[in-house]
């Protein structure tokens, strides 16, 4: 597969439109992927990504220590364009950050507005691609079929029914991440997934078979479920390995969750493993 270090005339216009889905891929301490929706993503030029924030979450922290990202923009028609950047600073004026706020979900937003503008360098960038409907479904059925099975042993519940329902749902898409051999956070699109029993994850690999076969045994994997309403859950976990050979389209792994995040505004965070509550004794 075709990789350049510049993003083409097709995947500037992909990146202008406000209607798509935009995620970032970064990493948390101890190099464990950590994947964010970012939709204001945007590119400046071939080589230069802008995202604005009007929210705190990990991934803001997580580029000032590791300036390497994954990036993906999958527009409504269903095509993708992928890659690698890496951040180089933020700002909090200029024409950048006035053109962010100048947009009408921000001008005239009462609560929020873009506070910082992240730019980055683009490193690497894949060809366009378009998602294959039928192999998401049919990955969707084995992941299901796989879960009684795959639950024995799986143990405590991570998720709450409405988290585990959202993962579980055919309309879900679940982004996968794990970090590859050069340092930067890979991200994949809608991967075939489903929440079996407590703690266990199951991913199928009816889609992008041949880069889901570079995840390492026991590498952490982090999953994005999210739907078209933009609820979302985060995921993570070491990576158990594939049963089969996901080249050819019809394998199936599995990872025991180990930590969950909220990654929807405004109360981002860790849900799971429980955090415990300290008593205030001063003011």
């Amino acid at each position: 597969m075709e990789r350049l270090a510049r993003l083409d005339d097709a995947g500037i216009r992909a990146f202008a439109a406000d209607s798509k889905l935009g995620i970032l891929a970064t990493k948390d301490p101890g190099d464990l992927p950590h994947l964010s929706l970012i939709t204001t993503i945007q590119a400046k030029g071939p080589e230069h990504l802008t995202w604005g924030q009007f929210c705190e979450g990990r991934s803001k922290e997580n580029v000032r220590r590791d300036p390497r990202v994954g990036f993906l923009v999958m527009t409504m028609d269903k095509e993708d364009w992928r890659g690698k950047a890496r951040w180089t600073h933020g700002t909090r004026e200029g024409e950048d950050f006035e053109a962010y706020n100048r947009k009408p979900l921000f001008r005239y937003n009462s609560y929020f507005g873009i506070h910082t503008v992240h730019h980055a360098e683009v490193v690497e960038v894949g060809p366009r691609e378009r998602l294959s409907v039928p192999r998401i479904a049919a990955g969707t059925l084995l992941a299901a079929a796989a879960r009684p099975a795959a639950a024995i042993g799986a143990g405590p519940h991570a998720l709450i029914p409405w988290a585990e329902d959202l993962v579980n749902r055919m309309s879900c898409l679940k982004f996968v991440s794990w970090i590859g051999d050069d340092g930067y956070p890979v991200v994949v699109p809608a991967v075939p997934g489903a929440v079996a029993g407590g703690r266990r994850m199951v991913l199928a690999a009816t889609v992008h078979g041949r880069e889901l076969a570079r995840i390492p045994r026991g590498a952490p994997v982090a999953v994005l479920a999210l739907d078209l309403n933009m609820e979302s859950v985060l995921v993570r976990g070491r990576f158990d390995g594939w049963r089969g050979a996901p080249s050819l389209g019809a394998a199936l792994g599995t990872f025991t969750i180990d930590w969950v995040y909220n990654s929807m505004p405004p109360r981002q965070g860790p849900i799971w493993p429980p955090i415990p509550l300290h008593a205030v004794t001063e003011f």
